[in-house]
Formats: structure tokens, sequence, C-alpha cells
């Protein structure tokens, strides 16, 4: 207790010195919240009532899904973590964390996750033994705060995903043309938010796989068809995600999305995409694309395009069945609970690569501009 007690009174006198006006506005507000929750915590122990800390729950049953907005919304349930016995080393945890987040907000710096695990180690008994304690007790910390990291100044370790096309950013004085990078690609950085867009182009593709989009990017698809790509590269990053979100704001384009024609590109890909997670509730207004429309490949696809397949495994049938049981975003769009079923129904599930079967720029040259020209074969 007494430890708590020095670092939570050294949070408070360091606060008090420091001119916060003169600091970013984002700074000044990350600051002003630590400091109003660190001040109740200390109030208790100067009361001698045991503190806490209530933290959202970050899960799908602590969401909705909003339908005017597009996106998951928290439902406000929280859980409490009190000072015991018991939660004395996880207790100091989030009090560290939030005393360095409060140095990072002062001195305008940013930090990986990563290092702010090693940073920690210099945490005697309270350091974290694994990485993944320290990056789930962080993101607790920013349900709790209620700004998102890389406000915090907590910078994703992943990059982004690649972009090619019709696309100018204007990146800190630097002008890029995303047509420019030979058969490389533009790399999206982990934040986001100072970028500025200009383009012409008439939609953006996201693509699950770097391969798809290194084919697409080679034949230049993206110039015979005036549109932006980006490889998500699996689940999109945050930054990926927000770019995305950003451009599509800005630039008033409409934001298609092509996966592998299974549950995990349905409703981790996309759906995270497009609404959110359960995980992430109170940050999926910045991190989610909601008017994001998914292209394919639908369970009609592999049907229709006589796709080679493989069997679903009883992992992926309990995925979808969970998916018709348990999520918001599925029990709105009745499209997609008929979708999961009809896979189900097959059987089988299909890779974006399959329709290389039948030559392997058929997608570039017939199966893609058959899809954006046919608008009714999208899911919701």
């Amino acid at each position: 207790m007494v430890k708590i007690n020095v670092s939570l009174s050294q949070t408070n006198e360091d606060l008090s010195k420091i001119d916060i006006k003169k600091l970013p506005k984002d700074n000044q507000s990350v600051i002003l919240r630590l400091k109003e929750l660190s001040k109740d915590v200390y109030s208790r122990i100067l009361k001698r009532i045991f503190p806490e800390l209530s933290i959202p729950i970050r899960s799908l049953s602590n969401v909705e899904y909003d339908q005017k907005e597009g996106y998951f919304k928290n439902l406000g349930k929280t859980k409490i973590k009190k000072l015991n016995a018991n939660s004395v080393k996880s207790f100091s945890q989030m009090l560290l964390l939030m005393n360095q987040a409060k140095e990072i907000a002062l001195k305008n710096e940013t930090v990986s996750k990563r290092e702010a695990y090693y940073n920690a180690k210099s945490w005697g008994d309270a350091r974290f033994k694994e990485e993944n304690e320290a990056f789930d007790l962080l993101d607790d910390m920013e349900a709790m705060v209620g700004f998102n990291r890389e406000k915090l100044g907590y910078i994703p370790q992943n990059r982004g995903g690649s972009v090619a096309g019709k696309l100018i950013i204007e990146d800190s004085g630097d002008v890029i043309d995303c047509t420019k990078f030979g058969s490389g690609a533009y790399s999206i950085p982990p934040r986001v938010e100072e970028l500025v867009f200009k383009t012409k182009a008439k939609f953006i593709l996201m693509l699950e796989t770097e391969a798809l989009f290194s084919r697409l990017h080679k034949h230049k698809f993206w110039e015979s068809h005036n549109c932006i790509i980006i490889a998500m590269g699996g689940v999109p990053t945050r930054a990926t995600r927000r770019f995305a979100r950003r451009l599509s704001d800005s630039c008033k384009l409409d934001v298609h999305v092509f996966t592998d024609g299974d549950f995990y590109g349905y409703m981790n890909i996309y759906r995270t995409l497009k609404v959110g997670s359960g995980n992430s509730a109170h940050i999926n207004e910045f991190f989610c694309v909601p008017s994001a429309k998914f292209l394919g490949v639908t369970p009609q696809d592999i049907i229709d395009y006589n796709l080679p397949t493989h069997p679903l495994e009883p992992q992926d049938i309990k995925r979808g069945k969970d998916a018709i049981k348990n999520d918001p975003f599925v029990h709105n769009y009745k499209e997609w609970e008929k979708a999961i079923n009809h896979l189900i129904k097959l059987g089988v599930r299909a890779e974006q690569q399959a329709f290389a079967a039948q030559g392997l720029n058929y997608v570039l040259d017939t199966y893609l501009p058959n899809k954006l020209k046919n608008r009714k074969t999208w899911l919701p």
C-alpha cells in the first residue's frame, strides 16, 4: 500500500507543475483524464477506503449494433478492479501504466507496446511476467481512460497494409504519389491522423491477401478501374482500418471488400473492418468503416464460378453457428445469416486464389469486373 501511495502522490505533484496548455490538445485531454482517475484513487487511500477502478468489459456480450451509426457500441457494462490482498500486483501495474502514459503525454513522446513492456521491467515486483499480460492490461487502460492507444502515445508494432493506385498523400510536408512505387507499394504508417488525401478515384478495394494485391498491382488494376487498392494482410490492423475510414470519409469513396469465402474472412476480417469488435467497442467509432460492402467471395460465388474448395472443419462450422447465435451484426443483417447457413450447407470454403484455376488473371479480367457491375450479388 505504501508503494501505491507514493506513486500516486508523485503523479499528482508532477501534474501540478506542468503548464499543460503548451502541449498538444490530445496530450492535454489525456493528462487531465489521468489526473481525474488518479485523484479519485488517491483520495480513497487518504480516507482509508480501498480504492477501485471501473473498467469497461471488452467482449461481444457488452456491445450492440447501432444501425444508424453503423458500428458496435458499448452497452456500458463494467468490471470493478478493487485493491485487495489478491490484486495488489495487478492494481499497482494499472497505476504504473497510467503514470507511464502521463509521462509519455508530458514529453509528447510515442512508444511501442513492446517498449512499454520492457520499460515495465524496472517496476520491481510489479513487473510483467509476459508480454500478453502487459498488452491485455494496456487494452483495459485504454478502455478505462476513454482514449485510443494512439492518443495515449502507444503506437502499434505491426505496420499497416499496402496501398497502390490513384491517391496522393501529404504526410509531414512530403507529397506521396501511390502510383509511383514501381512493383512496391505505400505502407500505411502507425499513426494516420495527420495525413491529407487527394484523389479522383471512384472507390477503394480492400483485399484480404498480399498475394492478390500484388497481382492486381502488377497489372495496374487500379488504373483500368480508377480505384485505390489496399492489402489488409488478414485481419486489418488498427492503422489500416483508421486509414480506410479517414480516406473514405474525407474523399467520399465507397469501400468494397474482397476476402476468402470462409467464416474467418466473413466474421474476423470483414465484420471487424465494417463494424468493429466487442473487444474494442470503446474505439469502434474511429476504427471501423460502416460504409463498407462485401463484394466476395460469397457462398454463391463458389457455385457460380465453380471454384476449387476445401472442406469445412468442425471448428469452422462452430464459428459460423456461433456467429448466427451471438453476433449482433449477423442478427441485424439476415442476408449474412442466410449466407452463413448456405456455406455450412455447402460444407466447403474457398480462397481468393481459387479463381486461378480458371487462369492466373481470371480474377482481375473476369470475376472482379463482373462483381463490380452487379451489386445485387454483394452482401451488406
